[in-house]
Parts: C-alpha cells; structure tokens; sequence
C-alpha cells in the first residue's frame, strides 16, 4: 500500500455560486513512489504553497501522456484544473481532499478503513447529479427551466452528496449490472460481479473476486471468493451508534435476505433468511453435534467454519462445524 504525502491533478467542477461541486482525479502521485509518480511528485509539489493550487499553465506540469496533456488543454469554463496535496492522514479539510481520498479507495491504492475519513460528510455538497454532470441544488429549477425551452435532455440521475463510482473510475476486471449502486470510494478488485440488487458503498469493498447480489455497506469489506446472496445485509457503522467493523472472510456465504452484524471468518455460511446480530443468543455444536452452550454472537466474531441456521423445529439459532467449503463459478468472475 502507498503513503503519504501524495499530490492529485484535479478536474473541478465549479458550479454557478464559485463553489466546487466535485473534483475529478485521473492521475495521482506519490511521494518516494515508483520512479513516474516520484518524478511527477517532485516536479509538481514546488508549484504548490498551499495544499490545493490551481493551474493555470498545464505545461507546468511535465505530463508526458500526449491524450491527457491535450485533453487538460481544452477544458469548459466551469473546469478547474487544480493540485491538490495531502502530506499526512489527518481529518479532512477541503471538498477536494474529500474527493481525493474517495479517488484513493476507488483506485485500490488504499483498502477500504484505512484512511482518515473524518470530517467527510461535511465536506462533501449535496447536489443533483445529472448526464450534464453535477448541479446546484439552487441551480437545479433553472436548469430544468433551460432544459425544456432548448428541448436537451436532463436527466437527474440521483440527489445526494456521493456520485457513482462509474462515473469517474472503472475499474479493471469487474461487472456492475446496476452502475447507480456502487458510489465513488467503492473498493472493487478484480473479479467481482456486482448484480442488480448488489449494493458497494464508500470505503468498503471487496479484497478479491467475489459475487455481490447483496448490500455492503460503509466500513465493510469482503474476502476473496466469497458470495452475499439476493437481498443480503451487512450492518455498516453510519447509523444506530454501531462502532464495530463488521468484514466477511474468505470463501464464506452470506445466504438470500441473510444479515449479518458481527465480523465473519473464512469458510462460514450464514444461512438464508437468519439475520445474525451481534446480541443473538446462539447454541454452539461441536463436530459430533454436542452441544457446547448458549453464547451471544459477537463471541464468534472471526472464527472459521462455522455454520450458522435457524432450528426449524425450536426457532433456535445454532452454530455448528461448517463441513462444506464455498466455491465461486469461476467462469462467472472472468471479467475481462
């Protein structure tokens, strides 16, 4: 994984009040990196006095991509083409730092709770996203008003303060049946399949292939050929005061409207329709079916094999020894 300091060349978008609305960042550099992002760290951070520039001469920059330098050369007049820099992990803020740390996720350079994101929801704006780019809230009646009288289209595609993470990054090697349900600051690798129902919220994500037909929500990260089954859950720490970060291991299932809100080891099943809080009472078994007590979940936290189903006679929910192992179609992940 990389460090700080590191520096983004940023496209903002400057709505009608002068304010930033959001910031594009397609290339990034970093500080004692590889020998590219060395030198385009080390000839850029001399322009910078403070920790967001704005660029005023592109050549300045020392780019040699001859497509990026000539698309940086002809922006709209609502563009800015800004540096922004962040020489240490702290709480965030600026919106375009806000925007650089989503980037950062999203581009794999950082997993998933591992950059301070504090501050983040006061940064960000709540605007209209729309396929004319992003929209004052002030702005947006007028726009519409525009919208009808020159017959073009305006599409607003969704209110809030987190655009879709296709909008800005692609990243390699996934599918994404639903592009409105993953927001930028998603931490896709590759071979995961996000389906229609699947949901990949900001700074969470999974860490190998995996099938997404389920919601991951903030904070949560899942492990390499694991599956959330149709209308899953996982419990994310935005709301409701809950501080643990709830994960699913490797090779594990979270079954159809299954929730899940303790972290999962490797090789677990959560059967479909059990939705495991941290506080569930759970009798555990042994190999041999015996019985080794009553806990409350969260005292299973990360331990492997363990199968997880409601008695259907008594009600009960049991963990017992997992004897199956969870498997990924492999020609269902092969995004390429």
């Amino acid at each position: 994984m990389n460090k700080m300091p590191l520096i983004g060349l940023g496209l903002a978008t400057i709505g009608a009040s002068g304010k930033t609305l959001d910031v594009f960042f397609p290339l990034i550099a970093f500080a004692g990196g590889d020998l590219k992002s060395s030198n385009l760290y080390d000839s850029w951070n001399p322009l910078m006095d403070e920790n967001i520039f704005e660029i005023q001469d592109v050549e300045a920059l020392n780019i040699e991509d001859e497509i990026t330098l000539s698309a940086l050369k002809s922006l709209n007049s609502n563009i800015k083409l800004i540096l922004c820099r962040i020489q240490e992990d702290i709480k965030i803020q600026s919106i375009e730092e806000a925007y650089l740390k989503l980037h950062l996720i999203s581009y794999k350079f950082f997993q998933p709770n591992t950059l301070n994101l504090d501050n983040l929801f006061n940064m960000l704006p709540n605007v209209a996203w729309t396929n004319n780019g992003p929209i004052e809230l002030e702005s947006i009646n007028h726009s519409i008003l525009e919208s009808k009288r020159a017959h073009r289209s305006l599409e607003i595609k969704s209110i809030d303060k987190f655009p879709r993470l296709t909008d800005y990054i692609v990243p390699p090697g996934v599918r994404i049946a639903d592009t409105s349900r993953v927001r930028l600051g998603a931490y896709l690798s590759e071979g995961t399949t996000v389906m229609h129902e699947g949901f990949v919220n900001f700074n969470a994500g999974t860490l190998g292939a995996a099938m997404i037909e389920g919601r991951i929500s903030a904070g949560v990260i899942v492990g390499k050929n694991s599956d959330l089954g149709g209308g899953s859950s996982t419990m994310g720490t935005l709301s409701g005061g809950n501080k643990l970060k709830i994960s699913v291991g490797e090779n594990s299932l979270l079954g159809a409207n299954a929730g899940l809100g303790i972290p999962l080891g490797n090789n677990c099943i959560v059967e479909a329709g059990l939705y495991l809080t941290g506080g569930s009472k759970v009798e555990v078994f042994d190999r041999d079916m015996v019985s080794q007590g009553v806990v409350k979940a969260d005292q299973l936290s990360n331990q492997d094999n363990l199968l997880f189903i409601r008695n259907s006679l008594s009600g009960a929910v049991e963990a017992r020894v997992n004897l199956k192992s969870v498997e990924l179609n492999d020609a269902l992940h092969k995004n390429q």
